[in-house]
């Protein structure tokens, strides 16, 4: 009963720091994308601004910068050595409001997660808990600032844990605190006055044999289009750390090549969250391209060095495909529509259940078989691809790739790049 009570205690502690963080996360980003739509010319300032956060976090962040991957490192037990420092929530903080204040194509759950896992690992340091007592907490931030951020907090539970599940050393007596967690960070958001979007799939379509293997063709799509993400997002980043070794140069760099993108396509649709775009994938067919572009704002700002996080504009990416192949499959667009939503992400943070639970949570239980059939499938199609390179493969990827256990995607990476040179 201690133990339970202490768990509860520091589960309920770190929802609500995470919670409180996220909501005034979001009361900002409303505010600073307002602002950005209401003054076009802020446009303009996005390669100084990305200097300037660049310069702080050269100055000042220390490891900071390694952002998600960092929490991740720490909740697997500490592989860099190096505790997740309380400065990481100030700093992406900043960094996310003043991407989106001045044009870059950023999401939202990097910034919440590192917050909730930043703020978790200073409780757990204070407290002087063990290193799994801390990994615990932390993946109850993870977690927290998950579930908080979307409003799915079922999903965050769940992500939070499946998100190290793939190393097949997850403590799974971690889930019932990341779900006291999550569901803690995900009410005091809401305590706090902010509201998250809401999306409609629309009827479901009755079964049949053609309407299941209509699903997985999409669904593999779905996953080529995560990987697709991944990989051109990491390729940017290589490609800039080469052409441009200097941090800070290399954002105003990036910011540069934002602003010629977006005179180039001749809209501003693809700077930002994108939620207009994504509304608009579940009232129409959308065109092709729409995913496409915002793939390559998304990589080119990440790529670059701006920060913010990536599974927003994997939604958008995932509603727009599927709006797009809807009407070439003969399928109702919002269906499609959402069913691409949670499967892209799925493909890219290799997390199937908890962004089927996600489908659950925002579009009803009535197209959950589907949902799980095209996340599975996603996920799958995705192959070695991954957004977090510090994640580990799963048992059915190392399987596929055959790879010992233990190995993340850095490690292939590296792997590949000795035996090229060999």
């Amino acid at each position: 009963m201690i133990i339970i009570s202490k768990w509860l205690v520091l589960s309920l502690a770190a929802g609500a720091m995470a919670g409180s963080a996220s909501a005034l996360f979001l009361f900002g980003l409303n505010a600073v994308t307002d602002a950005r739509i209401g003054q076009p010319w802020l446009l303009w300032l996005l390669p100084a601004g990305g200097a300037l956060i660049s310069w702080l976090y050269a100055k000042y962040g220390g490891d900071s910068a390694k952002g998600n991957n960092l929490i991740i490192d720490q909740a697997y037990g500490g592989g860099t050595h190096v505790a997740v420092p309380l400065r990481m929530a100030p700093l992406v903080l900043i960094g996310t409001w003043m991407t989106h204040l001045l044009g870059g194509s950023a999401g939202r759950e990097g910034t919440a997660v590192q917050m909730g896992g930043s703020l978790s690992e200073f409780i757990g340091r204070r407290l002087q808990l063990s290193q799994a007592g801390r990994s615990t907490l932390l993946m109850c931030g993870v977690s927290a600032g998950f579930g908080s951020v979307f409003g799915t907090p079922a999903a965050g539970a769940l992500f939070g844990v499946e998100l190290l599940a793939a190393g097949g050393i997850a403590r799974y007596n971690a889930l019932l605190p990341c779900i006291v967690s999550a569901y803690a960070g995900s009410w005091v958001t809401e305590a706090w006055g902010i509201e998250h979007s809401h999306y409609s799939m629309g009827p479901i379509p009755e079964f049949s044999w053609l309407l299941l293997g209509q699903v997985a063709l999409a669904a593999v799509l779905f996953g080529l289009a995560a990987m697709l993400f991944s990989e051109l997002t990491h390729t940017l980043k290589r490609g800039f750390a080469v052409i441009v070794p200097h941090t800070v140069l290399r954002a105003f760099v990036g910011g540069t090549v934002i602003i010629a993108l977006v005179y180039a396509v001749g809209t501003r649709d693809y700077i930002g969250l994108g939620l207009p775009l994504m509304k608009e994938s579940f009232m129409e067919a959308v065109s092709p391209a729409a995913f496409a572009l915002k793939t390559l704002f998304t990589s080119v700002t990440l790529g670059a060095g701006f920060q913010g996080g990536e599974v927003t504009p994997l939604f958008v990416i995932g509603s727009t495909l599927g709006s797009a192949l809807a009407g070439l499959l003969h399928l109702s667009v919002p269906f499609l529509a959402g069913i691409g939503l949670v499967s892209v992400f799925s493909g890219a943070a290799n997390t199937p259940i908890a962004c089927t639970i996600m489908g659950i949570e925002l579009f009803g239980i009535e197209g959950a078989g589907y949902v799980l059939l095209s996340c599975m499938i996603a996920y799958a199609a995705s192959w070695h691809s991954g957004i977090y390179t510090s994640q580990r493969y799963s048992p059915l990827k190392r399987w596929m790739l055959r790879l010992p256990a233990g190995h993340t995607r850095a490690m292939l990476l590296e792997m590949r790049t000795r035996n090229k040179k060999g």
